[in-house]
């Protein structure tokens, strides 16, 4: 199977698919575990427009690269948050992002191969997420920051392992290991880490070989509840957000 003009078009995400059709997305910098920017911020969207719309993707499997999934980000590569006109840029495409990920007409299967405590909510918006035993979850960048975790965190782990448990992680900035996210409900399965890419794989290969409007409708069907509450959160969310890094912006002064 031919490799899409996609596949080389977007510096942080690296690209491969198999005969019968699993695309891999894999989050990576320089080859290397990923430095979340800016950059990838913008190019996420509309890689998965691109994604959604080729009919060679049968199923798809989103990890990081070596023993990361997501643990760095460069803040200021964001650009200028505190301005209403970046910031609006950045809300988009963050919800634009979630949206997509829960769109997709076929089924996504997310592999924690290491610490997610950079957009964990990418991994908890899959359709079946596997956890090598080494992944961890929580959210580092916005404590770290100091601005509101409004891009999504508060919707999906409230949605997936209740309000209480989301309210202490992202209160807390502390983090849980794999086998406390399995005993939540925010993962299906915990593996020794280097099984957890092949079970994935092995899923996607059982899911993908349904019939095409099967993995479609079922998506739409089993994510209903959740894209209504994005579409409901997530711009809020964003907006209290920026309301937090203009703050920011200037009590430094």
């Amino acid at each position: 199977m031919p490799d899409a003009s996609y596949f080389d078009k977007y510096e942080d995400l690296a690209f491969e698919r198999t005969d019968d059709g699993i695309l891999t997305m894999r989050f990576q910098t320089d080859g290397g575990p990923v430095v979340f920017t800016g950059q990838t911020h913008e190019d996420l969207p509309r890689a998965l427009e691109e994604i959604a719309l080729d009919v060679d993707n049968k199923a798809m499997i989103i990890t990081g690269t070596g023993d990361v999934f997501m643990d760095d980000i460069d803040g200021a590569s964001l650009g200028e948050i505190f301005k209403p006109a970046v910031w609006e840029k950045i809300r988009t495409e963050g919800l634009a992002v979630l949206q997509r990920l829960l769109s997709l007409p076929f089924p996504v299967i997310g592999v924690a191969n290491g610490p997610a405590t950079v957009h964990s909510e990418y991994l908890l918006l899959t359709d079946i997420h596997i956890a090598s035993e080494r992944a961890t979850y929580g959210d580092f960048p916005h404590p770290a920051f100091g601005i509101t975790a409004g891009d999504g965190l508060q919707v999906v782990w409230g949605d997936v392992v209740g309000t209480a448990r989301a309210k202490w992680l992202l209160w807390s900035g502390e983090t849980i290991d794999a086998a406390t996210a399995e005993r939540w409900g925010a993962v299906n399965e915990v593996l020794p880490h280097d099984q957890a890419y092949t079970r994935g794989l092995e899923i996607a290969r059982k899911l993908a070989a349904k019939p095409r409007l099967y993995r479609s409708l079922q998506k739409q069907t089993l994510n209903q509840r959740l894209l209504r509450r994005v579409i409901e959160g997530v711009p809020f969310g964003m907006a209290l957000e920026g309301l937090t890094a203009a703050d920011l912006a200037y009590q430094q002064k």
